[in-house]
């Protein structure tokens, strides 16, 4: 008894004759056959003569020639409009996807589908998976397009995946949500509107973005910030840096963030440092900040720490796992370092040079008990290079209450070495042709009043006044 319902639509979904067989990766156009009915059909003939097919209780159906099926609780179809209608529990389970929405409407001539209320798309090649209010989406098919796209609004979530074929590790997916999302198949992919990207170890904001896997590129404007979390050891994350910029640029590589790079008033925050320069380049591996790399003309390299600064043309930083272990700067290179967070400006040791060297030596923190990074040497090449650094004496007599300051040491050179111990400086070496000054300060002298002014003497009387003549 249903023979003659089944046989009916599918005649009235197929409006033109099938084309030949289409190769497995360029898709062919849906021609929907409906396979059962519930309990409902009925076709109805408009005033125009144009005729629609309806039914419910449940609707299974497929696209011909292809493992595409369709269900839902009901459908309409319109052959004069070439648009299927799909109401209540609509579940589409195509070649690259999977698609689960409460209503949906399919235009068969052009391959696009609309879908409205709790969409949730799922992408088969990669895992990717789109949750939001609608979603409009183009079908791959030969002679119509040749790439898969999709277009979602009103603030759709986004996990986004890389998965590769024959992956089976399950790999964090970065949340995405913005007021509107386009996707061009399945590694090209824009963001507009309040964008957010979030994993467990990086954070992104602006407010328009761009991922390209096909070029490893992607851009973030508008306001562009990002935040890398690290991965502790202990399996916790925390902030290991901000980056801000006029533009912030991604490089991806094997499915993951590996390069972010700020461009225009790039400023860079950590723990304990701040970095601002006209580009910022950082380098992430195993989900860590590895290398930082920074230059500019408008705005020179410029990284200030508690003790420490560095001013120079190009900066170069290599953290290794998020420990620094040595910076590098070049051009008219320039930093100054303190002994502690109490020492005076005027007490402010300096190198300076053509370039600059700083090595970084690894320890316990007392406190924290993790490992922290001390300054251990400092080389200044140019010509010449050149430093003025502060001894305090009592290094040499610790029972020295004096307080009469330290020895002051300005030396110039072709090579300069300061050697650190414990953050004060341990040795100056300079090498090449040299010169300089050392200036010790004079000890103090106490006053003992009674010592300098010896016994009590009696006043001495006044001149006489010059005698008259007589």
């Amino acid at each position: 008894m249903i023979a003659g319902p089944l046989l009916a639509v599918a005649l009235a979904l197929q409006q033109q004759p099938a084309p030949p067989p289409a190769p497995p990766d360029t898709g062919r156009p849906c021609r929907v056959v409906i396979d059962s009915i519930g309990h409902t059909y009925r076709e109805i003939t408009g005033a125009n003569g144009e005729k629609s097919a309806h039914g419910g209780g449940g609707v299974l159906g497929h696209c011909e020639g292809t493992g595409s099926t369709i269900s839902a609780d009901s459908f309409a179809h319109y052959s004069a409009l070439g648009r299927l209608d799909l109401i209540g529990r609509v579940q589409i389970r195509d070649t690259g996807m999977t698609l689960d929405a409460r209503t949906a409407s399919y235009f068969l001539r052009d391959e696009r589908l609309e879908a409205h209320n709790n969409v949730v798309a799922v992408n088969r090649r990669t895992g990717s998976v789109l949750r939001g209010p609608n979603l409009l989406y183009w079908r791959a098919a030969k002679g119509i397009r040749d790439t898969v796209a999709m277009y979602a609004t009103q603030r759709p979530t986004v996990e986004y995946r890389q998965n590769a074929s024959g992956d089976t590790l399950s790999i964090e997916p970065y949340i995405i949500v913005g007021d509107r999302l386009r996707f061009k198949g399945d590694d090209r992919m824009w963001a507009g509107g309040k964008v957010t990207i979030d994993r467990s170890d990086f954070a992104a904001r602006s407010d328009s973005m761009l991922l390209d896997q096909t070029t490893g590129f992607g851009v973030l404007v508008g306001k562009p910030s990002v935040e890398g979390r690290g991965r502790a050891t202990t399996g916790e994350t925390g902030k290991s840096y901000t980056l801000v910029g006029t533009r912030i640029e991604l490089g991806l590589a094997q499915r993951d963030i590996r390069q972010v790079k700020a461009l225009g008033k790039g400023k860079a925050t950590g723990t304990d440092w701040v970095l601002t320069a006209d580009t910022i380049d950082l380098r992430i591996a195993d989900r860590l900040l590895q290398q930082t790399f920074a230059w500019g003309d408008s705005m020179r390299p410029h990284a200030i720490s508690t003790l420490y600064t560095i001013l120079s043309d190009s900066l170069a930083i290599d953290s290794p796992g998020e420990i620094l272990t040595e910076s590098r700067a070049f051009g008219s290179a320039f930093s100054t370092a303190k002994r502690d967070s109490l020492t005076p400006p005027k007490e402010t040791d300096w190198i300076t040079g053509d370039s600059l060297t700083i090595r970084f030596a690894q320890e316990q923190d007392s406190v924290t008990k993790r490992p922290r990074s001390r300054l251990r040497q400092l080389v200044s090449r140019g010509s010449p290079a050149r430093a003025l650094t502060h001894h305090p004496n009592q290094q040499a007599n610790p029972k020295d209450t004096t307080k009469t300051g330290p020895s002051i040491n300005y030396s110039r050179g072709h090579q300069i070495t300061l050697a650190m111990l414990k953050d004060r400086i341990d040795r100056v070496t300079v090498a090449g042709k040299s010169d300089g000054v050392h200036l010790e300060p004079r000890p103090a002298v106490v006053a003992d009043s009674l010592k300098r002014a010896g016994p009590s003497q009696p006043p001495a009387p006044p001149a006489p006044p010059p005698s008259a003549s007589p």
